[in-house]
């Protein structure tokens, strides 16, 4: 990659975190007017259909057979599998809550990405990644139905573990084809698999009022088109260990778009684990080990 593009790595990563919290809130709206696993369908057909426009009219390569597992693995994984969970979580646990016991996620892809690519997470990111994960669990502690099976808190984590997978996979895609055609190829995998609930999701939608179609539209256009397309060039620059711990300012970005457009603060417990959440942020971005260090 040119220096010139490693200049946009930073400005990336913002529109990737922005638009990303931006679902946590608008996903909580939606789920006042259609059930979890419509709305999923829902959200990535829109997806998919721009995809494909994309597609269309960019004269993007056809994707290889080889790739064919893969592709259909992110699209299972980071797509069908993440938001059905995400959503499941989302109909019992706040916005704010949901984000962080999703920032997990880094430390599971940082494990994966350690043990099938090679890669390497200093001392600093892994106590850090440790760190953040005690947060979450001082988050989990404040919910009423812990972390169990089938609470919003282990639908949400089981949630963290396939954007892990998504992180991992993906990676080789944005290599061979680009970031923007391996997403969209990604997006139509993962619409195809919702499929079953799109016809329950259309009929829930005729009747649902004028919020419920803003919400399937920002969450279809902003968080699956804009914020998967332009990770996937972040990811490709910085790899799936490195590029996963950017991930850990969503908490707090979703805590302040939850407030604007819920009107939902979260409350002591769930600040003091996103204060020790955010402790493990600046311990994860230290380069060097100790060992390096001396």
């Amino acid at each position: 990659m040119s220096h010139s593009s490693r200049r946009f790595i930073p400005l990336c990563v913002l529109v990737s975190v922005l638009s990303w919290a931006s679902a946590y809130p608008v996903v909580r709206l939606a789920l006042r007017d259609l059930p979890p696993l419509p709305l999923a369908a829902l959200r990535y057909a829109l997806a998919a259909l721009l995809a494909a426009m994309w597609l269309l009219v960019s004269r993007a390569p056809m994707p290889h057979w080889r790739d064919a597992p893969r592709l259909l693995a992110c699209g299972f994984f980071g797509i069908t599998l993440y938001n059905v969970f995400f959503n499941l979580g989302e109909t019992t646990l706040s916005s704010g809550a949901t984000s962080l016991v999703i920032a997990t996620g880094p430390i599971m892809a940082g494990l994966l990405a350690v043990l099938f690519t090679q890669e390497r997470v200093t001392g600093w990111g892994w106590l850090g990644s440790l760190t953040s994960f005690a947060g979450v669990a001082v988050i989990v502690s404040g919910q009423k139905e812990g972390l169990t099976f089938g609470s919003g808190a282990g639908m949400a984590l089981i949630a963290a573990f396939c954007a892990a997978m998504y992180t991992v996979l993906q990676r080789p895609l944005v290599q061979r084809y680009g970031g923007l055609t391996g997403t969209a190829y990604v997006l139509m995998i993962g619409a195809f698999f919702l499929l079953p609930w799109l016809r329950e999701g259309v009929a829930h939608l005729s009747h649902a009022p004028a919020r419920a179609w803003w919400c399937v539209a920002e969450l279809g256009l902003v968080p699956a088109v804009i914020g998967y397309g332009v990770w996937s060039f972040v990811i490709g620059a910085l790899g799936a260990a490195r590029g996963a711990m950017m991930l850990y300012f969503l908490p707090p970005v979703t805590f302040i778009l939850a407030f604007l457009l819920e009107g939902v603060w979260p409350d002591l417990i769930t600040l003091l684990g996103g204060v020790v959440v955010l402790l493990g942020v600046g311990m994860s971005r230290i380069k060097r080990d100790s060992k390096k260090a001396t």
